[in-house]
């Protein structure tokens, strides 16, 4: 496996290091799996989180629709 080099402040690498501990894994560990979801593209980590997460009495959920709202086909 290859490695990487990084020139942090020190600032920055605190954050890492307590999100790290937070998540209990090693440092190389935590930024493997960051930079692997920005080059990826994937969803955010808690996005599945959300669901369920707002309660709104104006979300609701709405009436079945049928196909005889559809619009009328020009047939060819």
């Amino acid at each position: 496996m290859a490695q990487l080099s990084l020139y942090i402040d020190e600032e920055t690498l605190r954050k890492i290091e307590l999100a790290a501990k937070i998540e209990k894994t090693s440092l190389s560990k935590w930024v493997v799996s960051r930079l692997k979801d920005a080059v990826e593209g994937s969803w955010p980590r808690s996005f599945g989180e959300l669901f369920g997460s707002i309660e709104d009495e104006t979300f609701t959920v709405p009436e079945k629709m049928t196909f005889d709202s559809d619009s009328k086909r020009e047939y060819l």
